[in-house]
């Protein structure tokens, strides 16, 4: 390297941290999530002027950081930049023309804002109390905000904020009170900032009844915005109608595989006197091998132990498959809060890569208390005990919990790979994790049914994806997607149509990162091990491509 090189190198380094201190300084909830607390005592400005501001800061940032003479960088220093610039541009358009604070109520929900602090026991308590009084204070303001920018919500947005909202007032009037029962000094602090945050949540689900009442606007973004959405998102060079096209083709496959499977798992059941499910058509064969497998299931009672048990299962057989180094990551299986229920139903929520200590936990959501025997009875259906096990592959073992623990000790040129992530590769890698479990035989042939079937789920969630938001697909041909070629019980069908109508380009995301990987796996030739894989942070397959030494296409 020689020193023109050199001094390129320092200036971009310079000039990626200080567009990196820009969007934690903009976006302070989140800035907490990762484990940097110089901000933990403010609230994101979701004001327009607030939001409007952001964006002109990270527009400048882009510009300078675009400005580089990239043949000067490295090869590593190439991919930040693309990473830094990528996230920029979306953050921006974000900001300006999806503008969520002008008609999504689950925009402003204010648990987000102190759940790290209330969960996470990495601060000190006091320091925890105080930053918690401090956005406590804060709430009155972030929930007027609401009131004075939110013009017809869609409908689907407000029925979800109100059900999320009961969570977010049990948090501020129990868990807050209980952390105080802990460090009882802090209570003239505290307890006044929690009085006037319980009576701002208050008078904002009274505003979500009012809101309730109507005029509502679709939640479907439309066919331009969800393009660009979906290219910021993705970092893909696949158009919507891409995207839409190969996931049909590809759920022709997986259905075809997932009959040869269904009529071995019959064969086997008849040998051992089973009811002769393989007679019949494919169709009959794979409804009947599915029902099959979905007699062994959990309840709400059981949820939880049936994940840890799981979890112990496919620890120990990633750690016999030697298919890559485990983390010593501690993890934490609950429960989802009922301030995050409602739009997925699990997830894995990584410790803060920029703090020391910290556990990762795998959130499931149990059945809401208002279902009845008949819904219940169908989620666990959908979440039996092989589904559980997939489950678990992706949300945790070696899925999401595993790569995101390889990406928080990623020590890359600047922070961009530290604390941001590709949610293509993301999800592309959990995917993949369920794929290479189920064919080395984990869980057997019950597992390798409900792998298939996630495949299948996959390919339905790009196609309602896209046909949702640039399209005019109705719940029930959704539905009749879902529960006929997807083979999904009608809860799981219901609960992804109320979510791909709260999200747009997140469903997306498992199909084009699972394949875009394969075809990455498919272009480096064998691997002994996935270490190499996952030892780059989280980055968009394709810019993984350049660091592996993929052949250019």
């Amino acid at each position: 390297m020689n020193e023109h090189e050199g001094a390129a190198r320092h200036e971009f380094r310079r000039i990626a941290s200080a567009a990196v201190d820009d969007m934690l300084r903009f976006s302070p909830e989140w800035a907490t999530s990762l484990g940097d607390h110089r901000f933990d005592d403010q609230l994101d400005d979701l004001s327009e002027e607030g939001r409007s501001r952001m964006a002109s800061a990270l527009a400048a940032d882009r510009a300078r950081l675009e400005a580089i003479h990239t043949p000067e960088l490295g090869q590593e220093e190439r991919v930040d930049l693309a990473v830094l610039t990528a996230e920029l541009e979306r953050r921006e358009w974000s900001a300006a023309e999806l503008a969520r604070q002008r008609w999504d109520p689950l925009f402003y929900n204010p648990g987000e804002a102190i759940y790290p602090l209330v969960s996470r026991e990495v601060l000190p308590l006091p320091d925890r109390l105080r930053a918690i009084a401090s956005r406590l204070e804060a709430f009155p303001a972030r929930l007027e905000a609401a009131r004075k920018q939110l013009e017809a919500p869609p409908l689907v947005h407000i029925a979800t904020a109100l059900n999320q909202h009961q969570g977010t007032v049990a948090m501020v009037e129990d868990e807050v009170s209980r952390l105080l029962e802990g460090e009882p000094s802090m209570a003239p602090v505290v307890e006044p900032a929690q009085r006037r945050a319980l009576d701002a949540l208050e008078a904002f689900e009274a505003l979500l009844h009012e809101l309730q009442e109507g005029p509502h606007r679709s939640p479907r973004l439309g066919p331009e915005r969800f393009e660009r959405k979906l290219a910021l998102e993705l970092f893909s060079p696949l158009p919507a109608a891409e995207v839409l096209s190969r996931a049909r083709s590809w759920m022709d496959e997986v259905q075809d595989k997932l009959a040869e499977a269904a009529s071995r798992y019959a064969a086997g059941a008849s040998s051992h006197g089973g009811a002769g499910a393989g007679r019949g058509d494919e169709d009959a064969t794979v409804r009947a091998a599915l029902e099959a497998v979905a007699a062994d299931r959990p309840d709400d009672t059981t949820l939880l132990s049936s994940v840890e048990s799981a979890l112990e299962r496919c620890t120990a057989a990633v750690r016999e498959l030697g298919l890559l180094t485990l983390p010593h990551q501690p993890l934490r299986v609950e429960l989802m809060p009922v301030f995050r229920r409602g739009v997925g139903g699990a997830y894995c929520d990584r410790a803060g890569p920029l703090e020391e200590g910290g556990e990762t936990s795998f959130a499931i959501e149990p059945t809401p208390e208002d279902w009845s025997a008949d819904q219940r009875a169908s989620f666990y259906r959908e979440y039996n005990l092989a589904m559980i096990s997939n489950l678990t592959v992706h949300e945790a073992m070696p899925g999401h919990m595993v790569q995101l623990a390889h990406a928080r000790g990623f020590d890359g040129p600047t922070l961009a790979r530290k604390i941001l992530e590709s949610g293509t590769f993301v999800e592309g890698w959990a995917v993949h994790a369920e794929r290479i479990m189920a064919e080395a035989g984990v869980g057997g042939l019950p597992v390798r049914l409900q792998q298939l079937k996630m495949q299948l789920r996959v390919a339905a969630n790009a196609i309602i994806d896209v046909s949702v938001h640039a399209g005019d697909m109705s719940e029930d041909e959704a539905l009749r997607l879902m529960m006929g070629r997807g083979y999904q019980e009608e809860s799981e069908a219901r609960n992804k149509w109320r979510r791909a109508c709260l999200t747009s380009a997140q469903l997306s995301t498992y199909f084009v990162g699972y394949t875009e990987l394969a075809d990455l796996f498919d272009s480096v030739g064998p691997l002994g091990d996935y270490d190499g894989v996952l030892a780059h942070g989280s980055p968009p397959p394709a810019l993984l491509a350049r660091l592996l030494g993929a052949p250019a296409h």
